[in-house]
């Protein structure tokens, strides 16, 4: 069947006219079909069947969202129906009934006000009756006086009246404070479901014509803000012989005033808000360019750690790295910028979701994919004791992932956050996948080849280290190590190896790499032996520190 479309905009529907024309209004509620959620907005479908009378009608759409893009409206109907304009306005007299758990709460809430004013009201009487006798104690007058017995029992009486009163109203107090905390409890729970939003609602307006009556089907979209999505992985590896489990999902959010109920969704990283304008192909150069992820580019609502491992293993770089391998990021909620591959991505979620409009982001499931990997161990023993597992991740390319944060488990225990960083445009992604206490890399140094000596007028110092590596897994492990030799900057010290048991060096950075395949229960053993000439004279702080704080009593 063909389809009329109108735009917002199209025609000016003028409300002065459609008045004195006298043409008659039908207002009209839809249920969301489907949505189409952006990284940023969301698409809404909503379709109606609609039977009209001979002639123009006005159609109003009720109870849409106050945060619909007005220029986004499409109305799509049957060739017999003539569609002649559109319009779109904020009701701010129509008001959304709430749900049921808010209208409990609100009843609650109802019920501790009267408690309260109750409480209130019985405090009141027992203070005013305690004021009444407290000044009427006076006994006898100025003149005359009241014999003992009178007197006691003039005593006893104020004694057990005025207790009985102040023990009334330390009850009603305590419940007071009971009543209040209860509350206080209820209004912040309201306040969490945001009990006082969504007063307001939109409608679209649109006047049609047709030549007989006829039921028509309406599908109406339109653009919303307050809504979107961004991603988020779960990541498992079980044994070092097994593919990586790769659990894409993506954490959704809803802010437009409306509850979706039981929503069939897609998800997309286009632009909704791109323009009809035919694009322009602007050259594209290319330069060198060091990058390194900063974790300030990305901030969500969860911490993460950045433990990716670069392609040229600078030790500083490393060294840096693996000191703040457990130290989790605070992020907020902010919005930030991320990358996506130009050629947009949908997916199709088959499951249904209820997303509340509470602006919390609910986990939605995309998709899950096994890929292969290469596992690796990694060292630098001088800066960590323990042993490192690297992932290297294959087939990662074609997934159209988008770059976020990972939770990282490997044999079934939570490591922590992890980072996807998709600029990475190698054929693998390295992921940290923690400490691994069965691959043991120890370093100690060799006193009896260590020494400190006098050369004319220069010291001479010798540093002689074993470096031991022993695999206690039942199959074999690749293991890299790092060590380095210290960089002299001027011509006054001299740096000399003396013993590198064939590590591959980096003259400019001083970095020394071991690289070994070991079998189960096999050890391999490195020496490291280098000697430091400098002037006597002269202080040279020859073991790296690092600075810690302490308390000092």
């Amino acid at each position: 069947m063909k389809m009329k479309i109108i735009l917002f905009g199209a025609f000016l529907l003028i409300f002065g006219q459609v008045q004195s024309q006298n043409i008659p209004e039908k207002k009209v509620s839809t249920e969301i079909s489907s949505a189409t959620i952006y990284l940023s907005g969301a698409e809404i479908i909503r379709n109606k069947s609609i039977t009209l009378a001979k002639g123009k009608t006005q159609i109003i759409f009720e109870g849409l969202s106050p945060k619909i893009n007005p220029k986004s409206i499409r109305i799509t109907t049957d060739k017999t129906i003539d569609l002649l304009g559109i319009s779109n306005k904020i009701n701010y007299l129509a008001k959304e009934e709430h749900g049921p758990e808010i209208k409990r709460l609100n009843d609650s809430l109802e019920i501790v006000k009267n408690e309260l004013q109750t409480i209130a009201d019985k405090t009141d009487a027992f203070s005013t009756e305690k004021q009444l006798l407290l000044k009427n104690i006076s006994l006898g007058g100025t003149n005359n006086g009241v014999n003992i017995t009178e007197l006691k029992q003039a005593s006893d009486f104020y004694r057990l009246k005025i207790t009985e009163i102040n023990s009334k109203i330390s009850q009603l107090n305590q419940q007071k404070e009971k009543l209040n905390l209860g509350y206080q409890r209820i209004v912040s729970q309201l306040n969490e479901m945001n009990s006082n939003a969504g007063y307001t609602r939109s409608e679209i307006s649109i006047l049609v014509s047709c030549d007989a009556p006829v039921t028509g089907n309406f599908e109406l979209k339109y653009l919303v803000d307050g809504a979107g999505w961004s991603p988020a992985y779960d990541i498992k590896a079980f044994d070092i012989n097994e593919p990586v489990t790769l659990e894409y999902r993506a954490k959704v959010y809803n802010n437009t005033d409306i509850n979706w109920k039981d929503l069939k969704i897609k998800l997309s990283t286009a632009d909704p808000n791109l323009s009809v304008t035919k694009p322009i192909l602007n050259p594209w150069y290319l330069r060198y360019q060091t990058y390194n992820y900063n974790s300030n580019m990305f901030k969500g609502k969860e911490g993460y750690i950045q433990n990716q491992i670069s392609d040229e293993r600078n030790l500083s770089v490393q060294q840096e790295a693996f000191s703040e391998l457990n130290e989790v990021i605070v992020t907020s909620g902010d919005f930030s910028e991320t990358t996506v591959p130009e050629l947009s991505a949908e997916f199709e979620i088959t499951k249904s979701y209820s997303i509340p409009s509470d602006d919390k982001p609910y986990l939605v499931d995309i998709s899950e994919h096994q890929l292969p990997a290469n596992y690796q161990h990694f060292a630098v023993t001088k800066l960590d004791r323990d042993v490192f597992l690297i992932a290297q991740i294959t087939g990662w390319q074609d997934l159209n992932l988008i770059e976020g944060p990972a939770n990282v488990y490997y044999s079934g225990t939570y490591l922590g956050q992890s980072f996807i960083n998709t600029r990475n445009v190698k054929d693998t992604l390295d992921l940290s996948l923690g400490r691994d206490s069965k691959v043991i890399v120890t370093r100690t140094k060799l006193k009896e080849f260590s020494s400190s000596q006098f050369v004319g007028t220069k010291k001479k110092e010798t540093m002689t280290y074993q470096l031991t590596a022993k695999n206690n897994r039942k199959s074999d492990v690749t293991i890299e190590i790092l060590d380095q030799l210290p960089i002299s900057q001027t011509d006054e010290i001299e740096v000399k190896a003396i013993e590198l048991s064939g590590a591959e060096q980096n003259l400019s950075t001083g970095e020394l790499k071991w690289k070994y395949t070991l079998k189960p229960g096999e050890s391999k053993t490195i020496k490291l032996s280098y000697y430091i000439k400098y002037p006597e004279n002269k202080q040279l702080e020859i073991e790296q520190r690092k600075s810690k704080q302490v308390r000092y009593f």
